[in-house]
């Protein structure tokens, strides 16, 4: 992990849960507040604090952590802004992870929203945003994608938890993992939840599932006619997504995939594989 500084900011309280401890901080490195990067790949998220239970509170949208400027902008979209979440996406992310919390799926703990009085403006756009800052605790803060950047005991200890979760009495770690990803995907898409966004940076290594900004659900519908048509085709996409995060579990564990089980786990969860297939 790499420290970071940053300054306490004036902010608004959009949303909240219960009694939790905010934390409206900007990187800034004349800032008297020392947060966390766990590796260069998170960008815009870091370790703030530590809960009673020693969960750890993570804090995105604070800026960048890999230049030296906390915001920059990219002109594919208006409000395309690196290190920076905006209003919508916060809000969208921390309902919709309570409903996927709700179903029984291991994910982050949504502790708050914050709104940053420090007002940025897009001079290409003349447009005028202020930061947002979606709060919550998570009991790993390491994702699978962080695995470059960790030691092979802290991998081997967080791999070791697992057992707690091996109903199935594997051999193999991976299949452990396998097994959970797979039944958190059959709970979603029976609720017609689509994550849209599963990948090896959005599960961490106490397999939980995070980042629900593109999430949709039935409560939380996507709010262009467009978008939500497009929903149905986009559950089978999730199904080869969950595959390719398994793959790589199995290649930072070094062990070898058998395709043939591992296609049978998705099978008796209901996702045929081979209606997938295109060769003869």
């Amino acid at each position: 992990m790499e420290p970071f500084l940053a300054k306490i900011i004036d902010c608004r309280i959009i949303e909240a849960n219960e009694a939790y401890v905010f934390h409206p901080l900007l990187c800034n490195p004349e800032g008297n507040v020392k947060i966390w990067q766990v590796s260069p790949i998170h960008g815009r998220s870091y370790i703030v604090d530590r809960t009673k239970d020693d969960r750890y509170v993570v804090s995105k949208g604070n800026g960048l952590g890999y230049t030296q400027y906390n915001f920059v902008y990219t002109p594919e979209m208006p409000t395309d802004i690196w290190g920076l979440l905006l209003k919508e996406d916060a809000l969208r992310d921390f309902y919709c992870g309570q409903e996927v919390q709700a179903l029984g799926i291991k994910t982050n703990q949504m502790e708050c929203v914050l709104e940053i009085d420090y007002p940025i403006h897009i001079a290409k756009t003349n447009m005028d945003l202020r930061p947002v800052l979606l709060q919550y605790n998570v009991e790993c803060p390491y994702r699978i994608s962080d695995a470059p950047f960790m030691t092979r005991q802290q991998i081997t200890d967080e791999v070791n938890k697992w057992e707690k979760m091996n109903d199935k009495c594997f051999d193999k770690d991976y299949l452990i993992a396998a097994n959970v990803l797979i039944r958190n995907l059959r709970i979603m898409h029976d609720h017609e939840v689509l994550h849209n966004a599963i990948h090896e940076q959005n599960y961490t290594w106490a397999l939980e599932l995070l980042d629900f900004e593109l999430c949709r659900t039935p409560n939380h519908p996507y709010t262009k006619a467009d978008y939500e048509r497009h929903v149905c085709n986009l559950y089978d996409r999730e199904v080869i997504q969950t595959y390719q995060v398994i793959i790589y579990i199995a290649g930072v564990l070094n062990e070898p995939v058998d395709f043939k089980q591992l296609d049978a786990l998705f099978l008796e969860y209901g996702f045929d594989l081979k209606k997938f297939r295109l060769d003869n």
